[in-house]
């Protein structure tokens, strides 16, 4: 009896300690600590991104330490990544590359001509047709940013400038999703 009670005791331990590893949102499994060029990094917070009562995808941060000041974040040079999970099929490339550009813009208060060129150099991440489970990572270092879909690097923009204005479109005090922007900071 004692060994059957010790079985089932390991066995649901066991079960506890994976799932602890993940964390679902809107049927979007999330690994709860990653390695990013050999840095680990972990969930600081995510949630889905709506518009209109549409949920477009799972936006997540992924930091070395939990963190909910974005400004902290916004202006840090420690390794940080941002990640969408497309969950809609009505994400095109040309809506996807819409938003973002209004994005920057929000981000840059409407300031957008310094960092033009940056700009559409990382546009170029939605040049192909974006469909549902496709999944997008921004990496930066503080001074340059890597844009990857499906683990493909696409693009890498130098720059801190750039950097913050990209990460401010989720984290910045005009964020595309207020709602998202508290989920991403763990609050």
């Amino acid at each position: 009896m004692k060994q059957s009670l010790l079985t089932v005791l390991i066995v649901f331990t066991a079960f506890v300690s994976t799932f602890a590893q993940t964390t679902e949102i809107s049927d979007v499994t999330l690994q709860n600590k990653i390695d990013v060029d050999g840095t680990s990094l972990i969930l600081n917070g995510a949630g889905v991104r709506s518009k209109y009562f549409l949920s477009l995808y799972v936006g997540s941060l992924y930091l070395p330490a939990k963190v909910s000041d974005a400004n902290k974040i916004l202006y840090s040079k420690e390794l940080k990544m941002i990640q969408l999970d497309i969950i809609s099929s009505l994400i095109t490339a040309e809506k996807m590359e819409e938003t973002v550009r209004a994005g920057f813009k929000n981000s840059l208060n409407g300031n957008t001509a310094p960092l033009q060129k940056e700009i559409d150099a990382f546009i170029s991440v939605f040049s192909e047709e974006i469909e549902t489970e496709d999944i997008f990572k921004f990496v930066s270092d503080g001074t340059s940013t890597k844009a990857y879909k499906n683990d493909k690097l696409l693009t890498t923009v130098e720059g801190e400038e750039f950097q913050r204005a990209l990460f401010g479109i989720w984290l910045g005090n005009k964020p595309a999703d207020k709602k998202l922007k508290n989920l991403m900071l763990g609050q």
